[in-house]
């Protein structure tokens, strides 16, 4: 019986012991790769004007009256009715209005393969989010000079390249 319980400890100590070394070790290789948690990015008034929900019809009054026409000012939006540009086109669409930070001003880039969102900084940049579209998949390269966001669904490849090694930052969107 004491032999047994000996085996039983030897055996409980080295699992602890491997379970402890792999966490350890997968502790240190995930956080030089993570990355800092996303920002929220602040909505300027005509976003938000542009959520606020529309009246809904009740039951004692009449159906709510049709919305007007868009005012001719009013920034076309993309849907998945529009058609794919053709390949040799720029497949990038970056928002009009950048948002000033304290480190920045905060750029997006909509391309056909997700959204990307840069902080562009003086003489540096960072990323704030990558979010890919629905069937696309999405990686992410960075060093001490630029940052490349890759969207890739099938045989279909657009890249998101932010360079400040000898300037400003600046960003190029393409099929690479």
């Amino acid at each position: 019986m004491h032999r047994g319980l000996v085996h039983v400890l030897a055996w409980s100590l080295a699992t602890g012991a491997a379970a402890t070394l792999s966490w350890w070790g997968v502790h240190t290789v995930m956080a030089g790769t993570a990355y800092d948690p996303p920002r929220a990015l602040p909505i300027t008034a005509a976003e938000a004007k542009a959520k606020e929900p529309s009246p809904t019809a009740s039951a004692t009054r009449g159906p709510a009256a049709p919305p007007s026409a868009p005012a001719a000012s009013a920034t076309p939006s993309r849907t998945s009715a529009t058609p794919r540009p053709p390949a040799s086109a720029p497949a990038a669409r970056t928002t009009p209005s950048p948002t000033a930070t304290a480190a920045g001003r905060v750029e997006s880039y909509d391309t056909d393969g997700g959204r990307v969102v840069f902080d562009l900084g003086p003489a540096a940049a960072t990323l704030v989010s990558a979010t890919p579209g629905t069937g696309w998949s999405m990686q992410v390269w960075k060093t001490a000079s630029w940052i490349r966001v890759e969207f890739t669904s099938g045989a279909d490849r657009v890249s998101v390249i932010c360079t400040w090694h000898d300037g400003p930052p600046r960003v190029e969107v393409g099929d690479y």
